[in-house]
């Protein structure tokens, strides 16, 4: 009966910690972009927030190491260099939406403050949580994710069944494609690769999970149950987007939208309830993501606490810094370091769910190669007029969507492989 219960507790605790209120703005602007297309849209959504994260943790179960094993086949260095990216983009983007999100949508609506104090005074609670890390994981999975699931599949239900106006027709012209690409903007494909080390660290230092088969089963289980949480809520919140996309005007914010949804379903209660849910949904996001990024740090320098507070306070006065920034201009920056950093760590993540006669460190060092060349289109078409890329659009399958690297990434993979394989083979005969 323990187990079970600390299964829920740690799959609560991983929802929470991937749940940030920035997520929550996402998938309603999606619906409502996507009209009746928005199943559509929610599969692609899904891959990318549900699926592809699930595989990371699974990975993570596998290999029972941190985020340096997961890419050391590739070489040392690039390991220390993608896992610093990963968590720089962590700290200096994801973690900063956070408070950027909950002031917008929790503060500013009831009080004429700055953002600079609302970003201070978030990231100074933020610490103390993360300087007391070894109750993190129970207060979040405790705690925090029940309030937040009730709040949230409150509006949901009570938007299903609620009478709407008729659908207006979708803007996307790719639902899948689109759907997919707006998952990037969640970071749960990279925080998939931040949690699962996180998940080791915790499994490592409890004495109930003493075995490799143990802590494997205990992460399995429990990553199953937060994308599970996940994949309700997101499908659920997209939905109501589309649902109610005849009422609202095209031309509001996603914070905006949210708001309003909260205000059709719960009424005059509804932005107070929302305001709540948007604290405690970033909060828990905010403190996972510094305690990912200081565990690491502290492992790096030789489980080094004084490392590990260095990391923390560094976090947090580099999230009060950027938190005062509007939540648009964050997302809009993000985009960029995104297009690199995704196709090499959904590349990584497929790779380390491979036995190790497919997953050789000639077939890492390739495929990952290739992810990092055919995403570099992506990247310039925020930079470069669409019509200078047209060649590059009319040569490489999919990258018009910005799906270039997929297909050539699949081709390395069976190619290596291939070719591994006959070379086996006349070693056998010879």
């Amino acid at each position: 009966m323990n187990r079970i219960k600390e299964t829920f507790v740690l799959g609560f605790a991983i929802f929470a910690s991937f749940f940030g209120a920035g997520n929550l703005i996402l998938p309603p602007m999606i619906g409502f972009n996507a009209g009746p297309d928005w199943w559509l849209v929610s599969i692609g959504f899904l891959s990318s927030t549900t699926v592809i994260p699930l595989l990371a943790l699974l990975g993570f179960a596998r290999l029972q190491g941190s985020i340096m094993d997961f890419s050391q086949k590739v070489s040392s260095k690039f390991s220390l260099i993608f896992s610093i990216g990963i968590y720089g983009i962590a700290v200096i983007l994801a973690c900063p939406r956070t408070a950027a999100v909950t002031h917008e949508m929790a503060i500013q609506p009831y009080f004429e403050t700055d953002s600079l104090l609302t970003s201070s005074i978030y990231f100074s609670l933020v610490f103390v949580f993360v300087i007391n890390r070894g109750k993190v994981m129970e207060v979040l999975g405790k705690y925090l994710s029940p309030i937040i699931g009730i709040i949230i599949l409150t509006i949901i239900g009570i938007g299903l069944f609620a009478p709407s106006e008729m659908m207006l027709e979708g803007k996307y012209n790719s639902p899948y494609i689109n759907g997919f690409l707006e998952g990037y903007q969640t970071y749960d494909a990279l925080a998939g690769l931040i949690m699962g080390g996180v998940m080791v660290i915790t499994l490592k230092n409890s004495k109930n999970y003493v075995t490799d088969r143990d802590k494997k089963i205990m992460i399995a289980r429990s990553s199953f149950i937060a994308m599970m949480g996940l994949l309700i809520i997101y499908v659920g919140m997209i939905f109501l987007g589309a649902k109610y996309n005849a009422v609202f005007d095209a031309s509001m914010s996603r914070p905006q939208l949210l708001s309003g949804l909260a205000s059709e379903t719960l009424g005059s209660l509804g932005n107070a309830f929302l305001s709540v849910l948007v604290a405690l949904a970033c909060f828990t996001t905010a403190v996972s993501v510094i305690v990912g990024t200081a565990d690491f740090f502290k492992d790096l320098f030789n489980n080094s606490k004084k490392a590990y507070v260095i990391t923390a306070a560094i976090s947090v006065i580099i999230g009060i810094i950027m938190g005062q920034f509007e939540v648009k201009f964050i997302i809009d920056l993000a985009v960029y370091v995104l297009m690199f950093l995704y196709p090499m760590s959904i590349a990584l993540i497929f790779l380390n769910l491979f036995p190790e006669k497919y997953g050789s460190q000639a077939v890492f060092r390739i495929v990952v190669g290739i992810a990092f060349v055919f995403s570099i289109p992506d990247f310039l078409k925020f930079l470069i007029p669409p019509e200078n890329l047209e060649f590059i659009y009319n040569t490489i399958p999919f990258s018009r969507e910005g799906m270039g690297w997929v297909l050539p990434s699949i081709i390395g993979f069976l190619t290596v492989n291939a070719v591994k394989w006959k070379q086996d083979t006349k070693a056998k005969e010879s």
